[in-house]
């Protein structure tokens, strides 16, 4: 709980599943809670607690929960805003650190693991040079991994319109940078402004949930995986994105294409892809 009540004049915008984030809320003064939670119990808490939320689906991640604020707030956005998850604290930061950055105007990532500094750390505790991993932390905040979509393969998270980021930033940019790594805040929380949500219009965000909701069986799908690491590109960079990003009429038209697309390299290279076309139900 907040040490000293010092609280933040940011809206905290919570994803909240299966907990009652007593301990983020102390560090407020003004918040919105995207509950998906699926106990009971939970949701008879924070009504017993007085702690309004808004019913949300679980898709399994926060993604879509941001993005539903962003298209239907659009035109009344906070200037800063929080983007968090209920269950935080001791998951992905500190709730120390937490307390020193949560007051920030500007874009921050909110993500920190010191536990994990050793490895990542040029050298150990004994002075040695640490091997190199192809992970990194490239800031003592911003987490860095190859993008070698190493997820796609986890067969709980089926993907059904991309193979891998890279067809993802082609399908919403139209000339973009395909980086060797992404810098992210695992977890997606952030410290972001209204000025760089409205880079894109309210459709864009309607959009790309479309891309991540549509269905937990087992697992969420692995676009919400690659939206996560892309995240801070959409948020600052300033690219040219493709007509059907802000149109949903032609997007929904363009959608289906990826899906043929998908399923035509699952019939190409069926041995790398037969975990995938199983679970897809292309093959029993």
């Amino acid at each position: 709980m907040n040490p000293t009540d010092q609280r933040s004049d940011n809206l905290f915008l919570i994803h909240n599943y299966n907990t009652v984030p007593l301990d983020l809320l102390s560090y407020c003064k003004d918040y919105i809670i995207f509950d998906c939670s699926d106990k009971p119990e939970v949701r008879r808490e924070l009504k017993e607690k007085d702690i309004p939320f808004r019913k949300t689906p679980n898709t399994g991640h926060n993604l879509t929960s941001y993005f539903r604020f962003f298209y239907e707030e659009y035109e009344h956005l906070p200037e800063v805003i929080c983007l968090l998850k209920g269950n935080m604290f001791g998951r992905h930061l500190t709730e120390e650190y937490f307390a020193r950055v949560c007051g920030r105007s500007f874009f921050t990532f909110l993500f920190l693991e010191p536990a994990e500094w050793p490895r990542f750390a040029k050298f150990d505790a004994e002075g040695k040079r640490n091997p190199d991993t192809g992970t990194f932390l490239s800031a003592e905040n911003v987490f860095t991994e190859p993008n070698n979509a190493w997820y796609t393969e986890v067969e709980r998270h089926p993907k059904k319109y991309f193979d891998d980021p890279d067809d993802l930033m082609r399908f919403i940019y139209k000339a973009p940078l395909i980086p060797k790594y992404y810098s992210f805040a695992p977890g997606a929380c952030y410290i972001v402004r209204a000025d760089q949500i409205r880079l894109h219009g309210p459709v864009f965000y309607k959009n790309l949930n479309k891309l991540m909701d549509y269905g937990i069986a087992p697992d969420f799908p692995s676009e919400a995986h690659m939206v996560e690491r892309i995240l801070p590109i959409l948020l600052n960079s300033a690219w040219e994105v493709n007509p059907w990003m802000e149109d949903e009429a032609a997007f929904d038209a363009k959608l289906p294409e990826c899906s043929a697309y998908i399923r035509e390299k699952f019939e190409n290279r069926p041995r790398r892809f037969g975990k995938l076309r199983k679970a897809l139900g292309l093959i029993k």
